[in-house]
């Protein structure tokens, strides 16, 4: 609503004659804030070639907190792996960021299955710990 009464503001301003000391911002507020039918909001994505509803989805979904909250958690997760020994990193972010199986990670790591399952369980064991 803001925008549409900027621009209505900007698109007018020469046209605008002042009555009674009238501001002529609040005015163009004051038509913009009107409900809309359905009919009008398409005519009005059309003039400006927005389609507000086709794109402010996506702006909704996001909410600050939850953004900023999954970036606390994907840098806490850094930092821990970090922690991690090598050994220990290398087959957890081959199985849970690369997706690769203990056959290819053993293939990877030119160690045993078994042993890359008893590193895995370990690397998550102390990245939980670390997590906690």
């Amino acid at each position: 609503m803001v925008q549409d009464a900027c621009l209505r503001a900007l698109k007018y301003f020469e046209s605008f004659r002042a009555r009674r000391g009238r501001a002529h911002a609040p005015g163009c507020s004051r038509s913009c804030a009107t409900p809309l039918t359905a009919r009008a909001r398409s005519t009005r994505a059309g003039r400006n070639g927005v389609d507000e509803t086709q794109h402010s989805g996506a702006v909704a979904d996001e909410h600050p907190e939850a953004a900023l909250l999954r970036a606390d958690a994907r840098e806490s997760i850094g930092r821990a792996l970090e922690r991690l020994a090598p050994e220990f990193r290398e087959v957890i972010v081959l199985r849970e960021l690369e997706g690769l199986s203990y056959k290819e990670i053993s293939d990877v790591t030119g160690v045993p299955v078994g042993t890359v399952m008893s590193r895995l369980s370990r690397a998550r064991a102390r990245l939980q710990e670390a997590l906690t």
